[in-house]
């Protein structure tokens, strides 16, 4: 796999992001939803203005410190992927890095511009590049959130234990694209991390193991 296939995989993510979160913020407003698929799939707009999956970090300062950990974060996933490259590490974690790289780099797009593009939606359908100006300064933009899954809402049974007769919805989470993304590609690499670090593993312990013959051959050849 080539530095350029990364990116191909970035930009891919990135487009498919960035555009549905472009189309929820000109057509819903807040909280606004529509079926999918009934009983487990929903469009379901809100925004956050913190981590993935709505959590939030420390008010005005933390989002600006969560922004820019993510941009950092993005400009050192860049370096890094095309050194793993570079060292021809196992194709699914080359692919699995570029989902969790395109990602992060898509909500970071929404924290650092959205407040200055978008008027807000709490109220009304946000308008794109309002003469007024944005809802929000330079790294204060909101997350944009849509995909809604409740597989499951209703009542608990009795029996089950702590939570027996609450009522309970899963999946509750309200996600974008790039949070699945990041989620598929850290989740892979926990399942298959085994197959692919064991080639690199091999292929280093090989190269070790040749070096110390040819160093052994050359101490005897001196001798």
């Amino acid at each position: 796999m080539k530095y350029r296939h990364v990116i191909f995989i970035v930009v891919f993510i990135l487009v498919i992001d960035q555009a549905l979160k472009f189309w929820i913020k000109t057509h819903l407003y807040m909280q606004q939803e529509f079926v999918i698929f009934p009983n487990w799939f929903r469009i379901h707009f809100i925004e956050n203005e913190g981590m993935a999956y709505g959590l939030k970090f420390g008010g005005d300062w933390g989002k600006i410190m969560l922004t820019l950990f993510r941009l950092v974060a993005v400009v050192i996933g860049f370096w890094y992927m095309k050194k793993l490259v570079h060292q021809k590490f196992h194709t699914g974690l080359l692919i699995c890095g570029s989902l969790i790289l395109a990602g992060a780099a898509g909500n970071l797009i929404d924290s650092m511009f959205y407040g200055l593009i978008f008027s807000d939606s709490s109220y009304d359908i946000a308008r794109f590049l309002p003469k007024e100006g944005g809802y929000g300064a330079f790294l204060h933009g909101r997350v944009v959130d849509m995909l809604y899954f409740p597989i499951y809402e209703g009542y608990l049974p009795k029996w089950v234990p702590f939570k027996g007769g609450d009522y309970f919805i899963f999946f509750r989470p309200v996600f974008n694209i790039a949070d699945a993304a990041i989620s598929t590609g850290v989740i892979t690499i926990l399942v298959f991390q085994r197959r692919f670090f064991s080639k690199r593993l091999e292929e280093t312990t090989g190269t070790e193991q040749t070096g110390a013959q040819q160093n052994g051959a050359v101490v005897n050849g001196a001798q």
